[in-house]
């Protein structure tokens, strides 16, 4: 398909006798806000990190651009695919900026001065321009995870994977990151996002996949999903977090 950028196929997942995910298939178009959302342990970080070729799927396909990422290699892909930790995973060596420059050079041959540049546009969109030479051990969590979007910006991917970002921050600095979020969401950027917070999954999102046990129970479009579920998992879960 033509409008389609990502595509999982029968995607299966095992550790061992273990098996993490089952038969998972969904499609990512171009300016796509999907929300991968269920109980821990369900499967949904694993699939991402096979999406970034962290892991190697046991069985299936991750289609990129109509071309199956299974014999490409993995550094030049996720320039293409970057992907947003959820323990941030800056270098803490160097200060914000380098941090932000070092994939440009390193991977995109992109020149110092070009890499500054880009880092520099990229570190004001997320408001931490100002701390270009603080060192991550002086950022609070917010600060740090805002880098970290910001180094993956910096390599100007087509899609961004978000692996529970807020998850690891103080409730008061989860705001500040998702605004972040939002704002990229509304400029059009194609964003897979495994979250554990329900409402941004429900405003934000265009395409929500609610996951457990390994396999895909449910999905469509947030206010279908959050408003008329058609599985029973999916409104014992959905409860829960929303507190209905």
């Amino acid at each position: 398909m033509a409008d389609t950028i990502l595509e999982v196929r029968h995607l299966s997942k095992s550790f061992g006798d273990h098996q993490v995910l089952r038969d998972i298939d969904f499609t990512v178009r171009p300016g796509d806000v999907t929300s991968i959302i269920g109980a821990s342990g369900s499967g949904k970080s694993t699939l991402l990190r096979c999406i970034n070729l962290l892991e190697t799927p046991s069985a299936g396909e991750i289609v990129f651009h109509g071309q199956d990422i299974g014999g490409v290699k993995a550094a030049a892909y996720r320039t293409k695919v970057g992907m947003v930790f959820q323990s941030f995973n800056l270098f803490n060596n160097m200060t914000v900026l380098q941090n932000c420059v070092v994939g440009q050079t390193k991977v995109l041959k992109r020149s110092k001065a070009e890499a500054h540049e880009n880092a520099m546009k990229y570190l004001k969109k997320v408001g931490m321009d100002p701390y270009i030479n603080a060192r991550p051990r002086q950022l609070s969590g917010g600060q740090k995870q805002r880098v970290a979007i910001a180094r993956a910006l910096a390599m100007q991917p087509e899609v961004l994977l978000f692996d529970e970002p807020t998850s690891a921050l103080d409730p008061e600095m989860v705001g500040e990151v998702l605004a972040v979020m939002r704002d990229l969401a509304a400029e059009g950027m194609t964003m897979l996002v495994v979250t554990h917070e329900m409402a941004f999954a429900r405003d934000v999102s265009n395409h929500v996949v609610f996951m457990a046990d390994g396999v895909i129970c449910e999905e469509g479009e947030p206010k279908a999903l959050f408003e008329r579920p058609q599985q029973e998992r999916t409104r014992e879960f959905l409860s829960r977090f929303m507190g209905n």
